[in-house]
């Protein structure tokens, strides 16, 4: 695994494909300030952190680490800020100790640990967060005599099938191919796959609202979500097992975004589907983004219920590869392992014609043993979007700002919001940046909104690409705010978001967080600065 950046190491493009990547978009940007040679990454050799503050306690000596190189790899997440001081080889923000617990008994072991001796505790999933929801930061104030990192990955079995409700109970701590690769043996699959599929674990979707494969319906892991086991600071936090229930607020909605400030999630039960044996899909091009967007919200409204419902703007097909013809793309996709899918996609094809979107390539319908969705524009997108992570990373090393944002608000308010997102964002790339590239794409929509995620890409300047990026994100995330959309539909809060988040939520919710953080957790040692200020 790369100690600074995205995935695999020897997945990093070399200098001359990072080369070619720079002249590819910097003619995309229209701007000459990417054409910078590349710069090789830092190796860990090379890296420098500070003296850990603790000592490994004895009791806890066979699953807790102090070596340097386990704290490099525990420092950050994986968003643009952490990949440029990665990059750097900037781990003055490293945790003391690492921790690898294989069962409930060592995970309270740390707690326990922790709460005497007034040391930080961060759960520790695939280390993907895009928010900054595992890096030892607390603010100002912040009194800790250290900070542990909890790598759960050790709890990564599914331990339980239950074959007639659909469900399976399964460790926190299982990947996404981890899990997968276990349920298939019993005929099943979760489906939730988001980008960070590969490395991201079970825990860490819960604990930030992940969202996943299904762009309708199943759009989050709460959707998937049966019951949740947690231990916190003041014991077993387990919700029951129910297909619903009505008695009063939902204690699993307490632990579902809770981003590991309440407790460590080691386990849940969740809800399971039969492997797809139909599926349908089709690609939509429109000439005109608002023809485009009303489609896609008569199908969003209309019952059908589609797998994948992704529009992708101009800029966002061509960057992914799916259209260079100026078009606006529809990515429609359906899938069941109980019927046959024709007439659900041709009602949604009527409807996108209703609103003159063209469907070159027709239909395409597939059954069980046939490969699909890797196709045509679906699979372009596909494989460009599994890709992205890794892009960033090399674009990283040719001093390129290139990062992501996304949000979610209502039908009657998208139009204002988007003009007043691509406006301010534009804004900012070209006082920031000298100008640079936006582009947009629904992730999930519902019948009262959608979820627009936008990606801008520039050009830095060495040294002063924190700076900039904190401009560009300061004038997208204010215009979300004022425009009374979230700062976050599936990326979580972590300390990223924190500033606006607090604006979002009503102040007396914010009062009640604190007050379960303080039943659970009454020393405040779980993730402090996340959601809430130690």
């Amino acid at each position: 695994m790369s100690f600074w950046g995205w995935g695999w190491a020897d997945k990093f493009p070399d200098a001359e494909a990072r080369r070619l990547l720079a002249q590819q978009l910097g003619a995309l940007t229209g701007g000459a300030g990417l054409a910078l040679a590349p710069r090789d990454p830092p190796s860990l050799d090379a890296v420098t952190v500070p003296r850990s503050r603790l000592e490994v306690p004895p009791a806890l000596a066979g699953f807790v680490s102090a070596r340097a190189d386990e704290r490099v790899g525990h420092t950050y997440g994986k968003s643009f800020r952490d990949l440029v001081r990665g990059f750097a080889g900037d781990f003055e923000a490293a945790p003391d100790l690492v921790a690898h617990p294989k069962s409930e008994d060592e995970i309270e072991a740390v707690l326990s640990f922790a709460a005497d001796h007034n040391v930080a505790v961060i759960p520790f999933g695939g280390g993907t967060s895009v928010v900054g929801g595992v890096e030892p930061a607390f603010g100002k104030g912040a009194t800790y005599r250290g900070a542990i990192s909890l790598d759960l990955r050790g709890l990564d079995r599914v331990l339980e099938v239950d074959p007639v409700s659909r469900a399976a109970r399964i460790q926190a701590g299982a990947t996404g191919p981890g899990l997968e690769a276990q349920l298939a043996q019993h005929g099943f699959t979760l489906r939730h796959f988001p980008q960070s599929f590969e490395f991201s674990t079970l825990g860490g979707w819960i604990a930030t609202h992940a969202g996943g494969h299904f762009a309708t319906l199943y759009t989050h892991i709460d959707d998937l979500t049966e019951s949740v086991r947690m231990l916190t600071p003041s014991g077993l936090y387990e919700t029951r097992r129910l297909p619903a229930s009505g008695a009063g607020p939902g204690p699993d909605r307490l632990v579902l975004g809770s981003e590991g400030i309440l407790g460590v999630i080691t386990e849940a039960w969740m809800r399971v589907h039969a492997r797809p044996r139909w599926r349908a899909s089709a690609s939509v091009h429109f000439r005109e983004l608002k023809a485009a967007v009303a489609a896609v919200r008569e199908i969003a409204q209309a019952g059908l219920y589609p797998a994948n419902c992704r529009l992708l703007d101009q800029r966002e097909a061509l960057l992914n590869r799916v259209a260079a013809d100026g078009s606006h793309v529809l990515l429609l996709g359906f899938e069941s392992a109980d019927h046959p899918l024709a007439p659900w996609l041709e009602r949604a094809l009527a409807i996108a014609g209703a609103h003159r979107g063209i469907c070159p390539r027709g239909p395409v319908l597939r059954e069980e043993g046939a490969k699909s969705g890797h196709e045509g524009a679906a699979g372009s997108w596909r494989s460009a979007f599994l890709e992205a992570p890794y892009l960033q990373s090399a674009l990283v090393s040719l001093g390129a700002l290139v990062d992501t944002f996304e949000t979610a608000c209502t039908w009657d308010r998208f139009d204002a919001l988007h003009a007043a997102v691509t406006a301010a964002v534009e804004d900012a790339l070209v006082r920031a940046c000298g100008g640079g590239l936006l582009s947009c794409r629904f992730t999930h929509v519902y019948p009262d909104g959608p979820a627009p995620y936008y990606t801008f890409v520039a050009a830095g300047r060495p040294g002063a690409e924190l700076e900039q990026w904190a401009q560009i994100k300061r004038a997208a995330a204010d215009t979300l705010a004022a425009h009374g959309a979230t700062i976050t539909h599936h990326h979580a809060v972590g300390r990223l978001h924190r500033p606006w988040y607090d604006r979002e939520r009503p102040p007396l919710f914010a009062a009640a967080l604190r007050a379960a953080k303080a039943t659970l957790d009454p020393k405040g040692i779980l993730n402090p600065g996340v959601l809430l200020d130690p």
